[in-house]
């Protein structure tokens, strides 16, 4: 398991937008950045999973969320600049953003892969990120030290037969994070690194595996100390790493560049995605 443990109020006074924020990892992740101080900023496709949500923050105690709406499947450019400007209104900045909303698409051989959902599952887990944060960079700017997310997969660094569109959506995802960290290593504070939450149990581990026992796996709430670290200031100066939230102790300082090593998949890390 990551080795960190949050100090009380890690996240006082930040803003943090999340994608696929109504269930899962996501929803973990906003109970646990509101429990920590964040403004938590709710996005996702289904407004009643978010207002959902949205109550469970509040009956808990902790700050006052924000519920944004947005179908990824379609949002266009003009969508982004709107989010934009509503954030920048409310706001005036944005400290984090974490991009966990991603879709499965089919199990089944190249040969049989409908491009149809090929395209839709490149569009929500690639070019949709990357369109979100082309348009918050300039909130991300405004922090003092701004953490952007991404979301893989160990089907992301070794690819596996039958996870057509989901692994290739993972391997540029990968790629996007790489290339956005190492523009702004120098030229900002924003912070940019990878997570692989590895299985967990979420509807979409369901759906990718509905023999397995849920019960084997760690629920979202468990895997949270690497969202912590990389939300909070502890992280500041890790940029280019990629993280996987059940496996790696919290890394040095000088670590801080994605390496060959780092990025390499064993045979008994293969069956987690």
């Amino acid at each position: 398991m990551f080795d960190y443990t949050a100090p009380e109020k890690l996240l006082k006074n930040r803003v943090i937008l999340i994608t696929g924020a109504g269930n899962g990892i996501g929803r973990a992740a906003a109970m646990d950045c509101s429990r920590l101080g964040a403004t938590v900023i709710l996005l996702g496709r289904t407004l009643e999973k978010l207002e959902a949500v949205y109550d469970e923050i509040e009956s808990a105690g902790h700050g006052q969320p924000a519920i944004y709406p947005l179908d990824l499947r379609n949002a266009k450019d003009e969508d982004y600049i709107e989010l934009a400007e509503i954030l920048e209104g409310e706001f005036g900045h944005l400290d984090g953003l974490l991009h966990n909303a991603s879709i499965l698409g089919q199990l089944t051989p190249i040969s049989n892969y409908e491009s149809r959902t090929w395209r839709l599952v490149m569009h929500v887990n690639v070019t949709a990120p990357f369109m979100m944060t082309q348009a918050l960079l300039p909130l991300l700017e405004k922090s003092e030290d701004a953490s952007v997310i991404f979301t893989s997969s160990s089907v992301g660094v070794q690819g596996k037969a039958y996870w057509g569109a989901y692994s290739a959506s993972k391997f540029a995802t990968e790629g996007l994070a790489q290339v956005l960290a190492e523009e702004t290593e120098n030229t900002s504070k924003i912070r940019v690194n990878i997570i692989n939450p590895g299985a967990t149990r979420t509807n979409m581990r369901a759906q990718a595996y509905p023999g397995e026992d849920p019960a084997l796996n760690l629920a979202p709430e468990d895997i949270m100390p690497a969202y912590q670290y990389l939300l909070g200031p502890d992280s500041l100066g890790i940029t280019g790493q990629r993280f996987n939230a059940q496996e790696m102790p919290k890394p040095q300082k000088e670590e801080a560049k994605i390496t060959d090593e780092d990025s390499k998949v064993t045979d008994d890390k293969s069956k987690k995605s």
